[in-house]
C-alpha cells in the first residue's frame, strides 16, 4: 500500500510540474513538456525507459530525442516496432525483442543497452489521425509487458502527448507559409522576439542584419504563364534562398512575392554579400515549369539593425533600399 501511495505522490508531482510549465510564458518549449510526459509514462507503467516518437509524414520518418544517450534517433516510418504500431493502428507488444523481426537492434548495439520488452502505443489527434507513438521499454520488476493493463496505464500520458503535439503542429502551421513552407510574417516576429533580447543586451560585437527581396516583374509571370506557374516560381525562389543560408540565418515569406532574410551576428557587409550571392544564383538559373524555362531575377534592400530604432523602423529602412533597387533598374542589391 505504501508503494501505491508513493506512486500516486510521484504522479501528482509530475502533474504539478506539467501544470506549472504550461502556465509559464515560455510554454512553447515543447521539448520540456514531452520530457515531463515521457517521465510520467515511465512512472505509470513502472518502466525503465520511455520515449515519444513524432511522425513527420512529409519526410516519411519517425524521430525521438528521449530515453537514450543519443541526441536524436530517426528511422523510416515503415520500419521498427513504432512503424508497425502506426501501420497497424494498434498497440504492439514484444517480450522477446531480439527474436522479433521488427525490432531494431542498432540502438542497443550503439549504447550497450539490453532491451527485454517493449510496448508501443499509437498516438492520435482529436480527429483520429495518427501523429506519433509512445514507447516504453523494460519493466523494472522484471515482468512481461501486459498489452491490456500497461496500455490502460499509459493511456493518460499518451493522450497528453497527443494534445501537446497537436498544439505544437497548430502553432507551427500558423507560423509557416503553406506554399513555400518558409516561415511567414508572424513567424518572423515570433523569432525576432527571441533574438532581440540577445541583440539588445549590449554585447558590443553582436550584429544583426536583414534584407528584403522582391521578385522582379512577378505580375508578368502570372499574366504570361498563369498563376500555377507563378506558384512554382515562388517555391523555386524560396528554395534557392533557403538553400543558400546557414543557421542561424532564416528566410521568411513576407507576403506576395516578397521575402525577408534575417542574419543574426552578421554586419551590413556580410548581409549585402549574402544578398548578392543569392541574386547571382537566381540570375544564372531559371524555374522550369512543364518544360518551360522561366527566368527569375530579384531586387534586394539590406540593413544592419540600429539598436535605437524599433523593428518596424529597421524594416522600413530595408524596404526603402529595396524600393531604390526597383526604381534604379531592378536585379540589384542596395544597402
Amino acid at each position: 500500500m505504501n508503494e501505491e501511495k508513493q506512486m500516486l505522490e510521484d504522479i501528482f508531482d509530475y502533474s504539478d510540474m506539467l501544470y506549472n510549465k504550461m502556465r509559464e510564458s515560455n510554454a512553447g518549449d515543447y521539448l520540456t513538456l514531452y520530457n515531463l510526459v515521457t517521465e510520467l509514462g515511465k512512472l505509470l507503467c513502472n518502466a525503465d525507459r520511455a520515449s515519444f516518437w513524432q511522425w513527420d509524414k512529409e519526410k516519411k520518418v519517425l524521430w525521438t530525442i528521449s530515453a537514450t544517450e543519443i541526441d536524436r534517433i530517426e528511422i523510416p516510418d515503415d520500419t521498427g516496432l513504432v512503424g508497425k504500431a502506426l501501420k497497424e493502428r494498434k498497440v504492439v507488444v514484444t517480450n522477446d525483442p531480439y527474436n522479433d523481426p521488427n525490432f531494431n537492434k542498432e540502438v542497443d548495439i550503439k549504447t550497450g543497452y539490453t532491451t527485454k520488452n517493449i510496448m508501443v502505443m499509437p498516438v492520435a489527434d482529436l480527429n483520429g489521425n495518427y501523429i506519433g507513438a509512445f514507447q516504453i521499454i523494460n519493466k523494472l520488476d522484471g515482468t512481461d509487458m501486459d498489452e491490456k493493463e500497461d496500455a490502460r496505464k499509459l493511456s493518460l500520458a499518451t493522450i497528453l502527448c497527443g494534445m501537446a503535439l497537436e498544439s505544437e503542429k497548430f502553432l507551427s502551421d500558423a507560423l509557416h507559409d503553406k506554399l513555400t513552407t518558409l516561415k511567414n510574417r508572424m513567424g518572423f516576429f515570433s523569432d525576432y522576439a527571441k533574438i532581440k533580447d540577445v541583440y539588445k543586451a549590449g554585447v558590443s560585437d553582436y550584429k544583426l542584419s536583414l534584407f528584403i527581396c522582391d521578385i522582379d516583374k512577378f505580375k508578368r509571370v502570372n499574366d504570361v504563364y498563369g498563376h500555377n506557374a507563378g506558384d512554382e516560381v515562388l517555391k523555386f525562389v524560396a528554395k534557392t534562398i533557403s538553400n543558400s543560408l546557414e543557421e542561424p540565418a532564416t528566410a521568411y515569406r513576407w507576403g506576395g512575392e516578397e521575402f525577408v532574410v534575417i542574419l543574426p551576428n552578421a554586419d551590413l557587409d556580410e548581409c549585402a554579400a549574402k544578398a548578392e550571392e543569392i541574386r547571382k544564383k537566381l540570375e544564372n538559373s531559371a524555374c522550369n515549369v512543364n518544360g518551360i524555362s522561366i527566368p527569375v531575377t530579384m531586387s534586394f534592400g539590406c540593413v544592419e539593425f540600429d539598436k535605437e530604432k524599433s523593428i518596424e523602423e529597421n524594416i522600413e529602412k530595408a524596404d526603402n533600399n529595396l524600393y531604390q533597387a526597383k526604381e534604379t533598374g531592378r536585379n540589384k542589391v542596395v544597402r
